[in-house]
């Protein structure tokens, strides 16, 4: 695949450092951390605004949002529960994959939920008009939908040349066995007003580990989910997850497009066929994935926020645990993620004024 040029890398001197502790060694000093920054957080989302780190993660019932000036310290950071759904309902259970997103000068949270059967999943989304999302109140805003509204988790938003677009995992009809990745155009941000694209489907082998030896009425799924939008340059990246996230070999791979492309047009995107960030054994990490990205405070540092497990095996449950590490750009243009951090190395803290 052809791909552009002429990003540079970061300065040397921003490069953030790791340091490989002795085992069970859990002291650490001011500049640095440890991974994970909490014990368990699914799906975890970070988005930088207005000099804090606002965090969310999947809960199952509800929507909270955390709020610090240092995202390496989430155990300590104030958090407040901002949303709670009704006992019953199309949008009652399973809150799965939360984001919170600022436009149009109003707070809003994607979400997916569902009537108490993971069939009857959608994304929904509520509104905040208060200048900090811990204030005011989130109104539920309805459902986010385009006209087939077939089956969908994770959904993400995002601006290119002054329109919103958002991406989302879903299923092409009624039916479990593969899960892929969409995107359409957004009238404002509670209304799909474009037909969906399909943007990847699990293409390579690496996407198709998913056994289910416990449901015999499925044994298999092919999963690409948890979509994910880099925007660097005139690039625009789609990072997901490949594989199922019951497995260890969750990982992320990578869908591009120019930014002056119609992105509306399946030919604008090309996927790579390789993963881009994937499980470390020797590091003690298994399954990473279901990403997202952030600046640190001074805008100067590129981060990339997952859940992974500390074993293998460890399925879909609650062991794991938010980690971010920073990363770069190589010299074609693609993000450069590395390998997952072990939690015995430290790591420089993000930039901030």
């Amino acid at each position: 695949m052809k791909l552009l040029t002429g990003f540079l890398l970061l300065a040397t001197a921003a490069l953030p450092f790791f340091q490989p502790t002795a085992q069970g060694q859990t002291a650490q000093n001011a500049d640095t951390f440890h991974n994970p920054l909490l014990k368990t957080g699914p799906d975890p989302w970070v988005v930088t605004y207005g000099g804090f780190y606002y965090y969310m993660n999947t809960t199952g019932g509800n929507l909270t949002v955390w709020k610090t000036r240092d995202i390496t310290d989430l155990a300590h950071a104030e958090k407040k529960v901002v949303w709670t759904p009704p006992a019953t309902g199309p949008y009652s259970h399973d809150i799965w994959a939360p984001e919170l997103h600022f436009m149009d000068g109003k707070w809003y949270i994607y979400f997916a939920a569902d009537a108490g059967q993971n069939e009857s999943h959608r994304i929904y989304v509520v509104e905040n008009a208060a200048a900090d999302p811990l204030d005011g109140n989130f109104t539920f805003k309805g459902k986010v939908a385009d006209a087939t509204d077939k089956w969908a988790i994770d959904a993400s938003v995002f601006e290119n040349k002054g329109q919103k677009y958002i991406v989302w995992s879903g299923w092409e009809g009624d039916s479990d066995g593969e899960q892929r990745i969409y995107l359409a155009h957004l009238k404002n941000p509670w209304t799909i007003d474009s037909k969906r694209v399909l943007l990847s489907y699990p293409k390579y082998p690496w996407e198709h580990v998913g056994d289910l030896l416990n449901r015999p009425e499925m044994p298999h799924v092919n999963v690409n989910e948890g979509p994910e939008i880099l925007q660097h340059g005139q690039d625009i990246f789609l990072v997901y997850s490949g594989s199922a996230c019951w497995t260890d070999y969750y990982e992320l791979g990578v869908v591009k497009a120019n930014a002056n492309s119609n992105l509306l047009d399946p030919a604008s995107w090309s996927k790579f066929d390789h993963p881009f960030f994937k499980q470390d054994r020797e590091a003690g990490v298994f399954g990473p994935g279901h990403n997202g990205f952030f600046k640190s405070l001074d805008g100067k540092e590129d981060w990339i926020i997952y859940h992974a497990n500390p074993g293998s095996g460890e399925g879909c449950g609650g062991m794991r645990s938010p980690r971010i590490q920073p990363f770069t750009w190589n010299a074609d243009g693609t993000p450069n993620f590395g390998k997952p951090l072990s939690t015995e190395t430290a790591i420089r803290k993000p930039s901030h004024n």
